[in-house]
């Protein structure tokens, strides 16, 4: 059964707790005059989902379909959302539009550049290219620059079914995921280069109050802090560090 809280003004986490996996997978739903939808999850979870956005938005309104990367959880329904949802509209990056989604779903997705920002109504989004954070040459993530809530994919990925919204540091759970990964076949989670600090610093720079997060607890507080530790951590981890 689909969870569905408001985790910010307009803001409505929508998550779906795998046993199998010890995972949360979330869906975020933004209430505007053109609602959007931030990831679609996997096929599998679409009735569920679809189910729930319904519960929020006529799905005939819903206007703007969002990801970060191709990936089964970031867009794996995304032809089924097309079809249920007539006036929405595929958006990712530019590299993820021209190398899979268009010809995943057959149609022109709308591809973002660095910086390009859209307005859903009251709200106002900033897309920010982020490749291989946390995968994929395709990453980038929204930033929704009226209240400061960074869509932030699978960073602070957490494992449990834990609260939807936190205001503690949620960067013990993050390293205690990370360290099961490790320590199994999808060690090599993400990549660290000098590349990825940059990113998690342009990203820290923007002072986001809230971090909607794929997997586990939403985060309320200083999303600057919480992404500048995050850096250290994939250094320790991935990075340098881990080779010394």
């Amino acid at each position: 059964m689909a969870l569905t809280t408001e985790i910010a003004p307009d803001v409505y986490r929508i998550s779906i707790f795998v046993q199998q996996f010890d995972l949360q997978f979330n869906q975020f739903l933004v209430k505007d005059d053109e609602p959007l939808l931030y990831h679609t999850g996997p096929r599998a979870m679409f009735p569920e989902v679809r189910d729930a956005v319904a519960r929020l938005v006529p799905l005939v309104e819903l206007c703007k379909l969002c990801f970060s990367h191709f990936e089964a959880d970031e867009c794996g329904s995304l032809n089924e959302w097309l079809a249920a949802a007539p006036k929405a509209q595929a958006v990712c990056s530019e590299v993820g539009a021209i190398v899979s989604v268009n010809d995943f779903i057959g149609r022109e997705a709308r591809g973002l550049a660095d910086g390009e920002a859209f307005s859903t109504g009251q709200y106002r989004f900033r897309f920010c290219r982020t490749p291989h954070l946390p995968h994929g040459w395709d990453a980038g993530m929204l930033f929704e620059q009226t209240q400061g809530t960074l869509f932030c994919s699978d960073l602070f990925h957490q494992s449990g079914n834990v609260e939807p919204l936190t205001e503690t540091d949620v960067l013990g759970r993050t390293r205690s995921a990370l360290a099961q990964y490790q320590a199994g076949v999808l060690a090599d989670y993400t990549p660290y280069t000098p590349l990825t600090s940059q990113y998690l610093h342009t990203l820290a720079d923007l002072e986001p109050k809230t971090l909607a997060i794929m997997h586990g607890s939403s985060f309320h507080g200083s999303g600057a802090k919480l992404l500048l530790n995050i850096d250290t951590l994939y250094r320790e981890v991935f990075g340098r560090e881990k080779q010394k």
